[in-house]
């Protein structure tokens, strides 16, 4: 079993930056890969960024791509997600999410191909 923990949500001007962590505790970590998703009231759960555990590769919406970077340290079991250029449309209740198992690259968008949730951080851009 993998317990996941977010934390780094707050408020922020639009223009400004934050960063997410998410630590991971339980099974090791190996070949699967971390997640972020968000969601607001009344929406759909939303992919917003993924890498691989080992090999580092990164995948992206394209609502957020050239603003956030996912990175992860492995000998932490923590994944981070680094948001610039913020916008109020970013404001959502941030979701860590991880897989133990390898997909082929598409099946990282999806949400129901991810195992373990933390509970979630409210992230709140204000204009």
């Amino acid at each position: 079993q993998v317990q996941l923990v977010e934390s780094g949500g707050g408020l922020v001007q639009a223009g400004g930056s934050l960063t997410l962590s998410c630590a991971a505790s339980g099974r090791t970590l190996s070949s699967g890969a971390m997640g972020w998703f968000r969601q607001t009231s009344g929406k759909e759960r939303e992919f917003v960024a993924a890498i691989t555990w080992n090999g580092g590769r990164t995948f992206y919406a394209d609502s957020v791509k050239g603003r956030f970077t996912i990175s992860r340290d492995r000998a932490r079991d923590t994944v981070y997600l680094q948001m610039n250029i913020l916008k109020p449309e970013d404001t959502a209740v941030y979701y860590c999410a991880a897989t133990l198992r390898y997909y082929s690259d598409s099946y990282y968008y999806n949400q129901y191909r991810y195992d373990y949730w933390g509970q979630g951080t409210q992230v709140t851009v204000s204009s």
